[in-house]
């Protein structure tokens, strides 16, 4: 399935270095929130929507973790995408350095090119697809789960700005996206099926053809799964989006708040064996049966 063909070829850079010099006064603004919102001038509805639920989710997690980042939201349209931001591809929400969330306004042809073809549609998913992931005008397009990626993305802006030692790079993954299911759980349930329905579709498809499947291999190799091995990368996130709602299901929302004390106070680099017991011990068995079943779950 090409669900994830170059979703994820450089959404393992989640940092992009800020153009220089930037002047935001040739967007508009909108007012109102705790937050800077700047937007493109032919987005008016669309930057409402977006700005009212960054809003409702900055809120969710600063009421969870007793911690208030520093956030300036951008969206944008596709001409003045470049205008700021280097990175190259239109849609995919990213970070300029660790406050500046840019996300885009507007469907386009990347969101699009993430529905399967209809012969490669599972057919117990089918109709499913068809319901989630239709536009207003009708056509399909993963724009319903892009716009909950930014809650996503919005997540690393509290373990970045709070200088938190996530000990393992896919276990920072793992919390932004536990923190993102709790909020579409409790927040905007309606949302559930746009989120959850993808990893359904790209995990169904099972490991053929990955070249990296534990979690050694993406600790180690980070940066070049998420730039030359697109696909694989984006099975790795899709396996930490499943394994994030069954935390949810289990703990509900709260485990975050405990996850996020248990962080703040483990600065030094645990070991395996040590970082399996902190997570058994001072989070939950739920996180811990993720690195505990993580190669044991992974279907061939």
């Amino acid at each position: 399935m090409k669900t994830t063909n170059f979703l994820f070829t450089i959404a393992a850079i989640m940092l992009i270095q800020p153009l220089s010099a930037q002047d935001f006064s040739q967007l508009k603004t909108i007012e109102g929130h705790s937050f800077r919102v700047y937007y493109s001038h032919d987005c008016d509805q669309r930057a409402r929507l977006i700005s009212n639920r960054v809003h409702q989710a900055k809120n969710y997690f600063e009421e969870l973790l007793d911690f208030s980042p520093t956030v300036t939201l951008l969206i944008l349209n596709e001409d003045d995408w470049p205008k700021f931001t280097n990175f190259p591809v239109y849609g995919m929400p990213h970070y300029n350095g660790d406050s500046i969330l840019i996300v885009a306004a507007n469907d386009n042809l990347f969101w699009k090119s993430f529905v399967p073809p209809p012969d490669q549609m599972p057919d117990n998913l089918r109709e499913q697809i068809h319901t989630v992931y239709r536009t207003d005008s009708g056509e399909l397009s993963m724009q319903a789960f892009f716009d909950l990626l930014a809650i996503h993305e919005l997540g690393h802006a509290f373990h970045f700005q709070a200088n938190l030692n996530m000990q393992r790079k896919w276990l920072a993954e793992l919390y932004v996206n536990s923190l993102l299911h709790a909020y579409v759980a409790e927040v905007e349930p309606e949302s559930l099926p746009a989120l959850t329905l993808i990893a359904k579709m790209v995990l169904g498809t099972g490991t053929k053809g990955l070249t990296y499947t534990s979690l050694e291999d993406i600790e180690n190799r980070y940066d070049e799964i998420g730039q030359k091995y697109p696909n694989n990368y984006g099975w790795y996130q899709f396996r930490w989006h499943s394994a994030a709602e069954k935390i949810y299901d289990s703990n509900g929302a709260r485990i975050n708040r405990t996850w996020w004390d248990a962080l703040k106070s483990r600065n030094e680099k645990l070991s395996d064996t040590e970082l399996l017991l902190f997570l058994e011990t001072e989070i939950g068995e739920s996180v811990a049966d993720v690195l505990r079943y993580w190669d044991r779950d992974t279907v061939e």
